[in-house]
């Protein structure tokens, strides 16, 4: 999917598109590591990122997608506040990014009521999308959660056969691959999904 240019009204459009830079990533390219300082606020023109968390161990948990249109209240208030990430961004399908300064960023909170309701409406998704992700670790089965991962990867994709290992749903959902492996032939047991190499298709 492919966002126009007109993200903003006509003269923040242009600041924009002026002070940001244009740039591509292909998928599994890592745009931002935790601990690493933010030099820039991403916006997803195409193409998709997805943000996870890491312990300390290397295991990992998915928070959320940032889509076209979209941008990453994480690296936005870590910016601002000249902190280090939090969070680590992953290309999840080739991307095209317009990358803003942090300091314009900064700025554009008082001169442009329009950004600052872009930057507050991002802060309340990502917030109802963390509280999602706590309620679904803490309340719901294993089997309901991945369903719900392979429905968020069609959605984005816009296709029910989603090209996707094990091991690396294992990762997002930060459980064993032997443990998503058993699940996912549960699943086709019951016929909600079809197995073949490195692709499930959904039923």
């Amino acid at each position: 999917m492919t966002i126009k240019e007109n993200l903003f009204e006509p003269l923040l459009n242009k600041k924009v598109y002026e002070s940001g830079q244009i740039k591509s990533f292909p998928a599994d390219t890592v745009i931002l590591n935790i601990n690493s300082y933010i030099q820039s606020i991403p916006i997803v023109l195409s193409g998709s990122i997805r943000v996870i968390r890491t312990d300390e161990e290397g295991r990992e948990i998915l928070l959320y997608y940032i889509k076209p249109g979209e941008s990453c209240i994480m690296s936005f208030l870590g910016g601002i506040h000249n902190d280090t990430s939090k969070i680590k961004a992953i290309v999840e399908e080739d991307v095209e990014l317009l990358l803003i300064p942090v300091n314009k960023a900064s700025e554009w909170i008082k001169e442009f009521p329009e950004w600052t309701d872009f930057i507050f409406n991002l802060y309340q998704k990502r917030f109802e999308e963390l509280l999602e992700v706590v309620n679904a670790v803490a309340f719901q089965k294993l089997d309901v959660r991945l369903l719900h991962l392979l429905n968020q990867k069609s959605s984005l994709y816009h296709t029910k056969e989603i090209a996707i290992t094990h091991h690396q749903l294992a990762d997002e959902l930060g459980v064993s691959r032997e443990t998503i492996s058993r699940i996912l032939k549960q699943m086709e047991n019951e016929k909600l999904i079809s197995l073949s190499r490195n692709k499930i298709s959904l039923m």
